[in-house]
């Protein structure tokens, strides 16, 4: 007879443990994993979606589940365990108050301590360990819970409801997922060999992408090869030899005068078969994008058109730069090398753990790299224009100056241009104890 109630109070303990993973799994799971579960017809998976998109029935109907087993084992070990284990004391000399003290305080104990080890803590991290999977074995059970006990389950799930919206709180929360929560994400994938740290920077330049305008991935007008339709032949054929690009905006008279853009192919065809060649006729229409456009609106512009090369001007209409698909593709994937050799890197750590920092790396890369946040409104793109931000004038090499948490050096200037800057983080200052 003992044996049997020791059997049904650990059945109890099961079954609250089942409960508890069920209730766990199904809060836990994505319902996007879940929708890809249901796409691939895992079996319990469309009715393991069902009761996430609804948790009120779900967790009504666990509850119930789980405090009727609860007053159940807690009555049974009471009224049975209980009195046999304080009858055994008795029998070996114990006095009768205080046996049944000590059994009381023994069965509680234990059963406390199997509640907690197999009724909860094994159930749960078994739940966390792989949610989706754990949801669609259990969905069909706890679907057919949730019908037996429909008419309470009803009760408890608008009574939930009618004590939130007493206190403001009745419309579901609308649920989102943050920036943030997607490179943790990426970061984790990364960390448990999902994937290459290569593969995680691409994605992380892809979501830096959607928030870059054109002018912020362009080839500024200074680095800019191009043809002037104003020069005599000979000119104009050295600037194509000496160019490295297969594609030249053309202009006349100056780069604010831009016409379209020449394949130096279409050129090198008509040399090819002897023809004299007019430059204006081999000029092709280019894109004009305003430089305040997403870099995402680029590309879509790229694909209405057959010149993948478009013409960046201000909101005055003067030229400021081209962008390319080329362009695009470093802004995600990082320099290629260029005629000349290697792309040089764009940062350099030193051993005293501060970094040599070009003046063309994007801003919100550095940020990335030092874990720091950029103001939302700003009107530079690259280091170079942060530091010039910072000190709101053209620095002299050696000078220092601080902002959003970071030391910027310029240690050289080309020209007019901040072409390396020592970037190091600030040590955060302990107030003093007064």
């Amino acid at each position: 007879m003992l044996f049997i109630e020791i059997i049904v109070v650990l059945l109890l303990i099961l079954v609250n443990g089942l409960l508890a993973m069920s209730e766990l799994a199904i809060v836990s799971s994505r319902p996007g994993r879940l929708k890809a579960m249901v796409d691939r017809e895992v079996h319990g998976s469309r009715r393991a979606l069902e009761l996430a998109s609804d948790p009120g029935r779900f967790l009504s109907a666990v509850q119930i589940g789980i405090t009727l087993v609860g007053i159940l084992a807690g009555a049974f070990s009471g009224a049975t365990l209980g009195i046999r284990l304080a009858d055994w004391l008795v029998e070996w000399g114990v006095s009768g108050r205080l046996a049944n003290v000590v059994a009381v305080g023994l069965v509680v104990t234990a059963i406390t301590y199997l509640s907690l080890i197999g009724g909860e803590l094994v159930p749960k991290r078994v739940a966390l360990r792989d949610p989706e999977r754990v949801a669609c074995l259990v969905a069909p059970g706890m679907t057919l819970l949730a019908r037996i006990g429909a008419p309470l389950v009803w009760l408890l799930d608008v009574s939930s409801k009618a004590v939130l919206n007493l206190f403001g709180l009745g419309q579901e929360g609308e649920a989102r997922v943050t920036e943030e929560e997607i490179r943790a994400l990426v970061a984790e994938a990364e960390s448990a060999g999902v994937l290459e740290p290569e593969e995680r920077a691409m994605i992380s330049g892809v979501m830096r992408l959607a928030d870059r305008p054109a002018k912020a991935v362009m080839t500024p007008r200074l680095e800019v090869d191009y043809i002037d339709l104003t020069d005599d032949d000979e000119t104009i054929r050295k600037d194509l030899a000496e160019s490295v690009h297969s594609r030249l905006p053309v202009c006349e008279g100056s780069l604010d005068e831009v016409i379209g853009v020449i394949q130096v192919k279409d050129l090198a065809n008509a040399y090819m078969r002897g023809e004299e060649v007019n430059v204006r006729n081999l000029v092709r229409q280019a894109p004009m994008i305003p430089d305040t456009v997403s870099a995402l609106d680029v590309i879509e512009r790229f694909k209405e058109s057959a010149v993948h090369m478009g013409i960046v001007l201000d909101e005055y209409g003067n030229f400021e730069g081209i962008v390319t698909a080329a362009d695009l593709l470093e802004a995600i994937a990082g320099e290629f090398a260029e005629a000349e050799g290697p792309a040089e890197p764009d940062y350099v750590r030193r051993q005293d753990g501060s970094y040599i920092v070009s003046g063309s790396m994007p801003a919100d890369e550095l940020a990335d790299l030092l874990h720091t946040k950029l103001p939302k409104e700003r009107d530079y793109h690259t280091v170079a224009g942060q530091v010039l931000a910072a000190f709101g004038r053209l620095p002299e090499v050696g000078e220092t100056v601080e902002s959003g948490g970071l030391r910027f050096e310029v240690l050289d200037l080309d020209g007019r241009r901040i072409d390396k800057v020592v970037v190091a983080k600030v040590p955060r200052r302990r107030r003093a104890k007064s």
